[in-house]
């Protein structure tokens, strides 16, 4: 076996995929509830009730907040994983679950997606994850989770795995749940000059129609970000499916463009 990654904590077996270090089953679970644990109690001690109610309300959350900031929750996460390293992909992955399914505050479940997306673990974002990342996607049924798992998780699959991964995106861009749908749609907003046009708008077209304002945000988002490595393109996708878009897409998708003069209004 050779050893990948910058810090050697995932390994890649002879088939290529990213195994890790092997552990017996007991000291894993240990190791994973400790982790938890860990995460946890470090949320409580940085908790700030005043805090957390202002951002239980903004985010409709039934779930309460501990009142901890996403930077500070990927911070204690990343001196966690640092402190307490998994062995390997399945204990990374029941890591995440344990947090995701245990939360009772909902920084233990932004613990969980950042977890997912710290970069020490990139080598384990195979397809077989997609599961894990569907169970994570359709059950937070956010902006704030999906947004997350969509731009930084799937579109580093999307990347490593182009085929595999695009195969079950186009699934879910028609898929009855609007967060996978979103999820699609948000996938290459980190991809820049890798952005693979042809599945960005074939992404979008199954919703292109939809009058739900989170499919018509993660269009316009898409598009917009899609705009500052190609302008043209977005230009004339937009100009071509006017009647179609909604004014939200279409007024997001060329914020930039206008912005710089390069449009001069919304068709």
């Amino acid at each position: 076996m050779r050893a990948t990654g910058t810090h050697g904590k995932c390994l890649v077996g002879e088939n290529g995929t990213a195994t890790g270090r092997v552990k017996e089953p007991c000291a894993v679970d240990s190791l994973v509830r400790d982790l938890r644990l860990a995460v946890v109690q470090a949320l409580r001690d940085a908790a700030d009730p005043e805090r957390a109610r202002g951002q239980q309300a903004y985010m409709k959350s039934e779930m309460p907040f501990h009142g901890v900031t996403v930077p500070v929750v990927r911070k204690l996460v990343a001196e966690t994983v640092r402190s307490r390293p998994l062995p390997g992909a399945a204990a990374w992955e029941q890591a995440i679950l344990a947090l995701w399914r245990s939360a009772e505050r909902r920084e233990e479940r932004y613990a969980a997606v950042e977890l997912l997306n710290h970069s020490r673990h990139r080598c384990w974002l195979e397809p077989a994850r997609m599961a894990m990342i569907e169970e994570m996607v359709v059950t937070g049924a956010w902006w704030d989770y999906v947004d997350a798992i969509a731009s930084v998780a799937v579109g580093q699959m999307l990347n490593r795995h182009p085929t595999e991964v695009a195969v079950l995106l186009r699934r879910w861009a028609d898929d009855v749940d609007i967060w996978k749908r979103r999820t699609a749609i948000l996938s290459q907003l980190k991809r820049g000059k890798s952005t693979d046009e042809a599945l960005l708008f074939a992404f979008i077209e199954p919703s292109i129609d939809e009058r739900e304002f989170f499919l018509r945000k993660a269009i316009g988002w898409a598009l917009r970000q899609y705009s500052r490595v190609n302008p043209d393109a977005v230009t004339a996708y937009v100009e071509r499916h006017a009647s179609r878009l909604s004014a939200l897409s279409k007024r997001e998708a060329l914020k930039a463009l206008l912005k710089s003069g390069a449009v001069a209004e919304i068709p």
